[in-house]
């Protein structure tokens, strides 16, 4: 039986694609670099915002204009983290579901952690248990270091756990970590990537989270 949730943020909880676009393309107006569309920025998210800003910029881009976009990043974002962000239809009353039934409940990001923190208190106050960002000197998903340490604060088992979330990564980190994977097909990433990465179950709407954990 399930006693916890894990759920990867971005692409899964938050729809938070138009805001990181808008940080990345002002990093590169910065640098008179043309923008970034949607898909592409869609397609760069995952790995860490460093990651992010890497591929972003033009291959070959030297470390050190990396570090200095990545700053400018940051600082677009941190002042603009949720002008167009909302969450997934459905995911708030799925988080209340799951408060009621007594399932606890944790998030698990390779976003830093602090932006993780504020997105959770703004959108899900109340609603979840553990917010586990990007922190220096742990290794990003999927490696499991992170979910472990997510799994110790929720004092759960690997084989209580649901890990839920939109890309390859996050069912590599389930995976890896010995969880339960189930892919949403409503985020970054499409069906095939889920599959090709090891999701056991495919969530098309956030209620079909409460039917896995009947089972």
């Amino acid at each position: 039986m399930k006693h916890a949730v894990i759920f990867d943020l971005d692409g899964t909880l938050l729809d938070t694609l138009e805001d990181l676009r808008s940080a990345v393309n002002a990093a590169l107006s910065l640098r008179g670099l043309p923008p970034r569309s949607t898909q592409e920025v869609r397609q760069f998210v995952g790995n860490g915002i460093r990651n992010l800003m890497r591929r972003a910029l033009p291959a070959g881009t030297e470390e050190a204009e990396i570090d200095a976009a990545l700053s400018d990043f940051k600082q677009y974002y941190a002042a603009h983290i949720h002008d167009s962000t909302v969450p997934y239809d459905g995911i708030p009353e799925l988080l209340t579901s799951l408060r009621r039934r007594g399932i606890r409940v944790g998030v698990l990001s390779n976003k830093i952690d602090s932006a993780s923190q504020q997105l959770i208190r703004h959108f899900f106050p109340g609603k979840i248990d553990v917010v586990f960002g990007e922190h220096a000197g742990i290794p990003r998903k999927p490696d499991p270091t992170s979910c472990k340490l997510v799994m110790e604060q929720l004092g759960v088992k690997p084989e209580e756990v649901l890990y839920v979330g939109d890309s390859g990564v996050d069912m590599q980190t389930a995976r890896n970590a010995g969880l339960t994977a189930a892919g949403v097909t409503w985020g970054f990433r499409d069906r095939e990537e889920l599959i090709q990465n090891g999701a056991e179950y495919l969530v098309d709407v956030p209620a079909q989270i409460l039917d896995i954990l009947d089972r």
